[in-house]
């Protein structure tokens, strides 16, 4: 295959013929070539490319070239369709081939004609405005092929309608269901089974691992390769498929799905009404003892909560018990206890605890979500992989710290990878410059906020605007805004005053303005071009100690005998902010400078750790250069 990647990412290939200034990276030809001895091999490779690799297209081109089935998995749903609707058809129209492709996405995607009938029939009881969007539903349920919600645009995301007219875990019927043969989840199945080629994302890559999908067969078995893009994600999302999690509105939901199903088996109601009443009274009672907690926390703080919750677990299990004569004559009902049992269980789990596992919370005004959460990811990993053995090929701009991939394979269970970093082609010697301002109050001091911001105005003023603010905390966020509006005339545009996709359309569009984000937007942030110029990071982005997994496994890793801060604190870290600069070149024509306002930087020898794992920026020495290269460079 050595020969046909050469002639392909050649000057005057095939790839040359698709793409408008495209010209060839001899970075982009190394990951395809590492990308197609994996393939060949059956070995994993880890495999780290710098934005501007063109990484997309060094794992197609192998992969469409092998002739292997393989599984495509990215990070997000609007990712998964730009692979599929825009990478995949130029790699097949560059290659002249012909086969067989499917997207899949998750159940939640897709409408179920079942549940949109059900609701239809009882639409008087919902409020005018569901009424009209079920409405809507139905006549494009008419007329719509695949059934994605998508299709959709004009009714909102978080609409009330989409909960009753798409399908989850608990409430899908499977093969029960008597509209199966006309149902899109099991069309889009179908087709990926069939497939040679299947684009999936990360979600539902772990949910056919883990065979939550129930009454459904799996994706995976048979595939040669499973190519994981936005790879560094993966962890996280393993630890999300592989915990059990109890939530006050999977309780709401169980009792409203079951009060809705009482219509199909005789005397369901007056059998289920006194459980039912007395599910809904200990909900509400969890609720209130829940009211007061913080956003996020660990099991002990749940003391004053538990016996409320052992109350809901007992009601839980005694609904089950009432809906198990009820089963053999509905699906629904059936369904429902199921629902209720497993409830009951996971939540008694997490009541009594599991070795191995934290307990952990998230709640805001009572609606809580208690979670269990395995320490552990590596063995359920290896053990699932082993179910359906394949190549993997995980591939980001952000896996490497200090040129190596330890934590990162260690953590997922990889032994002895292949391993590659490509660096970017871009010039950032030229491109871009880097500037850490000296006399900054630490990071714990409540004046170093308002000190990061007087010192690189300047600098800001220079650039009119076109800066990313990131901030490790919400409250710094705050913070910098509230100072910035009483300091300056920039437009602010500040995360949770607007959708995501809102604020970077304004940013892009409205001059002198500043995008001021955290969490989300360290990551999946694209703005090419002159838009964005400055990016600055308040403070290096240490996850918060008060995590609860987090403080777990460094208590684990500290019984080990390891350092937890060496092992798992600073790669983490370094990983995080090098997706942060990352923001700030997206493309060969970009310019720009990056600010990061920790002094720690210079004062702590893992400061070079830091700094050794960002792009080679030269650095600047004050304000007054940092200015000067803003108007200079800066158009």
């Amino acid at each position: 295959m050595k020969t046909e990647l050469e002639a392909v990412f050649a000057a005057g290939g095939p790839l040359a013929e698709q793409l408008s200034g495209y010209r060839p990276r001899a970075g982009q030809l190394r990951l395809a070539h590492a990308v197609a001895e994996a393939l060949d091999s059956d070995q994993d490779l880890v495999a780290e490319a710098a934005t501007g690799t063109g990484k997309t297209l060094a794992y197609l081109i192998p992969v469409l070239l092998s002739g292997k089935r393989v599984i495509l998995s990215t990070g997000t749903l609007n990712l998964q369709d730009q692979l599929f609707r825009r990478d995949l058809p130029l790699a097949l129209r560059a290659l002249e081939l012909e086969i067989d492709v499917a997207l899949l996405k998750g159940r939640a995607n897709y409408l179920c004609r079942h549940r949109l009938d059900r609701h239809l029939a009882d639409k008087a009881r919902f409020d005018e405005q569901v009424r009209v969007e079920l409405e809507h539903v139905a006549r494009w349920a008419r007329h719509t092929e695949a059934g994605e919600i998508s299709e959709l645009g004009d009714i909102a995301a978080r609409s009330a309608v989409w909960p009753l007219v798409t399908s989850t875990q608990d409430n899908c019927l499977g093969r029960e269901c008597p509209l199966w043969e006309d149902c899109h989840v099991v069309s889009a199945r179908r087709q990926a089974q069939d497939a040679d080629l299947v684009v999936v994302n990360h979600h539902l890559l772990f949910a056919d691992l883990a065979l939550k999908q129930t009454g459904f067969g799996a994706v995976l078995p048979g595939a040669a390769a499973v190519i994981i893009d936005e790879a560094h994600q993966v962890p996280d999302t393993a630890a999300r498929f592989f915990s059990q999690t109890v939530s006050a509105w999977q309780i709401s939901e169980l009792h409203r799905d079951t009060l809705a199903n009482c219509a199909t088996a005789s005397g369901a109601l007056a059998l289920l009404r006194p459980p039912l009443q007395d599910l809904d009274g200990r909900l509400n009672q969890a609720r209130t003892a829940c009211a007061s907690l913080p956003e996020r926390g660990e099991f002990s703080m749940l003391s004053a909560c538990v016996p409320e919750l052992s109350r809901l677990g007992s009601s839980l299990a005694a609904l089950a018990g009432k809906l198990e004569p009820l089963a053999d004559h509905s699906r629904e009902l059936a369904g429902c206890r199921d629902r209720a049992a497993g409830l009951a269980t996971s939540l008694a789990k997490f009541l009594e605890g599991v070795e191995g596992h934290v307990r952990w919370f998230s709640s805001r005004r009572g609606r809580f979500n208690l979670n269990l959460t395995p320490l552990d990811i590596a063995t359920p990993l290896k053990q699932m992989r082993c179910e359906a053995p394949a190549a993997w090929v995980m591939t980001s701009a952000t896996l490497a710290v200090a040129g190596r991939f330890d934590h990162y394979t260690d953590r997922l269970g990889l032994v002895e990878p292949e391993s590659v970093i490509v660096e970017s082609p871009f010039d950032y010697r030229s491109q871009a410059r880097l500037w850490i301002p000296d006399g900054l109050p630490e990071p714990g001091s409540p004046q170093h906020t308002p000190a990061l911001l007087a010192s690189i105005l300047p600098v800001l003023v220079a650039s009119r605007g076109r800066a990313f603010l990131l901030f490790t905390a919400h409250r710094a966020l705050q913070r910098a805004a509230q100072w910035l509006r009483g300091q300056t005339d920039f437009n602010l545009l500040v995360q949770e005053e607007a959708p995501r996709q809102v604020l970077l359309d304004r940013f892009q569009n409205e001059p002198n303005s500043l995008l001021l984000g955290a969490a989300s937007f360290w990551e999946g942030v694209d703005v090419p071009g002159p838009a964005l110029s400055v990016v600055v990071v308040d403070k290096l982005p240490f996850a918060a100690p008060e995590d609860p997994v987090l403080e777990a496994t460094l208590k684990a890793v500290r019984e080990r005998g390891e350092n937890p801060f060496a092992r798992v604190q600073l790669p983490r870290a370094v990983l995080t902010l090098k997706q942060g600069a990352g923001r700030l070149i997206r493309q060969a024509e970009d310019c720009g400078i990056l600010i990061l306002g920790d002094p720690r930087l210079r004062s702590r020898g893992y400061g070079k750790v830091f700094l050794n794992s960002l792009p080679p920026m030269p650095p600047l020495a004050n304000v007054e250069q940092a200015v000067d290269f803003a108007a200079r460079m800066l158009p």
